[in-house]
């Protein structure tokens, strides 16, 4: 247990409080809930840069980190589908969940086929995670207003999930000459 496992731990922490309050319908609980998000993409680039730096990468962490980072994802875009129950929002939201669940399965096919670098975070699943980030943040902090800040977030997001739908694509491809071979 180093540094940047205890980040990660304490970004799994984080997510049923993110969750928590955005259950609470009153405005003002969004914006603790947009605080903590921030607090949890702030301690999921520390722990990445820190395990690299000091040398401390490990197992647990790298099967811990993407754990948490999908978590705290398709939690948070589930419960803002549920509080903005509207199509450019649940939409993108069902892209982004479905693809996670894809990318994760076709993951551990393919670590079972021994192949597992053949589907590598890339450079364009590192953009996509990013604008989706930040589309998730900015629909939290304006999620009661649903001002200028919200829909330009739900823009943000309509991106991403189109971002997310071409990376699964070339992930996907990637993979297809591994998962197109017959078993004898």
């Amino acid at each position: 247990m180093n540094l940047p496992i205890w980040l990660t731990l304490f970004r799994l922490i984080l997510i049923p409080f993110v969750i928590g309050l955005l259950f609470v319908p009153l405005p003002g609980f969004n914006i603790v809930a947009a605080i903590l998000f921030g607090i949890a993409l702030a301690t999921d680039w520390l722990d990445g840069h820190l395990a690299r730096r000091w040398n401390q990468t490990s197992a647990f962490g790298a099967f811990l980190d993407p754990v948490a980072d999908k978590l705290i994802v398709c939690g948070v875009l589930v419960m803002l589908t549920y509080r903005a129950p509207h199509y450019y929002v649940a939409l993108p939201a069902t892209i982004i969940v479905g693809r996670e669940l894809t990318v994760s399965a076709l993951r551990e096919w393919m670590a079972e086929l021994g192949e597992r670098g053949v589907v590598a975070v890339g450079s364009l699943g590192k953009y996509k995670t990013a604008l989706q980030m930040l589309a998730i943040f900015m629909m939290l902090f304006g999620l009661y207003q649903r001002g200028l800040i919200f829909h330009v977030a739900c823009a943000f997001l309509a991106v991403s999930a189109a971002l997310t739908l071409w990376s699964m694509v070339l992930y996907l491809r990637q993979a297809w000459p591994r998962l197109s071979v017959e078993k004898s």
